[in-house]
């Protein structure tokens, strides 16, 4: 049963990063549009993460609950000595989805909507950023648990050259989902404007992940040889790599659901590459010790309740999403044919 929480954990981040990750994407593309076209760009982008705005912070709250139930020691290390970047990420959320809701179904457009939108903006940016570093922090042996002062336990941890490297490398993933999410939803007259800003994200992407092994190389962390030095983490980024080429070509043409597909390959294959060499090692200490999902797991008993958990509410989780989808779909289809 170790092996099926251990999925669903992957899973769950993996749906974080694709659907919350797009719906972040949402507001660093307003960010760096044109005032002239940020009316258009936000418009269509409400219609593009309207379905999984709703929904797509439960994959955090579930892997979330994987961690706390199944790996308490992992839950607590993580946690205390990461708080700050966690405290950052948090607030960010909160702060994102009260102006999203405000600056869209406030009842009074007023001067207050010029405070909803800076706030929608800048912390659809913050978010992500401390996501990214929270995991390159937890990878990059930078936690210290036998620090004896403040600084050396709680910020140099994530105040490093990699993790603030990542942190920009996932701003650039989630502009690049929003992107893509967003060429299906445009109209025939925006379409070329939204895949050319689609390029540009697939270039800063590629500039901010040359950056992250030049970081990793300049703190000796063997990020080269975790993801070229096996087989199928080699395998992953050959596989990631072919599968943008193709979506270079698809982009002109109308095929948004081929084009989300590959994009969602495409982020998977990197979060294979980069995790699956250390497996299950899933914390990384400075001290040379690692936690791992199989030493550190919790009680037998805990884990057998907790996947057969996970098994039944995917049951009706999954099917209430794909409903969800459907729904604003066929709103937004009998909205266009009036």
């Amino acid at each position: 049963m170790i092996y099926v929480v251990i999925v669903f954990l992957w899973t769950s981040i993996l749906l974080y990063i694709l659907l919350g990750g797009a719906d972040f994407g949402a507001g660093i593309i307003e960010l760096f549009t044109s005032k002239g076209n940020r009316s258009k760009t936000r418009k269509t982008m409400y219609e593009a993460i309207g379905p999984i705005w709703e929904a797509n912070h439960m994959w955090l709250i579930i892997a979330i609950v994987i961690l706390f139930v199944g790996f308490p020691k992992i839950y607590t290390t993580v946690s205390i000595y990461l708080h700050i970047p966690l405290v950052c990420m948090l607030l960010g959320i909160i702060a994102r989805g009260t102006a999203f809701v405000f600056r869209n179904y406030d009842a009074v457009k007023d001067d207050m909507q010029k405070v909803y939108t800076p706030i929608f903006i800048y912390s659809s940016l913050i978010t992500p950023f401390f996501l990214g570093i929270i995991a390159a922090s937890s990878v990059s042996g930078q936690i210290d648990v036998q620090a004896q002062d403040f600084l050396s336990a709680y910020v140099f941890s994530w105040l490093n050259w990699f993790s603030v490297s990542v942190g920009v490398f996932t701003v650039s993933i989630c502009g690049f989902l929003a992107t893509i999410f967003i060429i299906g939803q445009a109209a025939d007259d925006d379409r070329s404007f939204f895949i050319g800003k689609a390029r540009r994200t697939i270039y800063t992407v590629m500039f901010c992940g040359a950056l992250v092994f030049v970081a990793a190389y300049h703190e000796n962390i063997p990020l080269a040889s975790w993801i070229f030095g096996d087989t199928l983490g080699l395998t992953a980024i050959i596989a990631a790599s072919i599968s943008l080429i193709i979506m270079f070509f698809l982009l002109q043409r109308k095929k948004p659901i081929l084009l989300r597909l590959l994009a969602g390959f495409q982020v998977a294959m990197i979060l294979f590459a980069a995790t699956y060499s250390h497996f299950p090692d899933i914390v990384l200490l400075k001290n040379g010790a690692n936690l791992s999902l199989l030493t550190h797991q919790g009680q037998a008993k805990a884990i057998d309740t907790l996947g057969y958990a996970l098994l039944i509410g995917s049951i009706f989780i999954l099917p209430a999403l794909g409903y969800l989808i459907y729904i604003f779909q066929q709103k937004k289809e009998v909205q266009e044919a009036h």
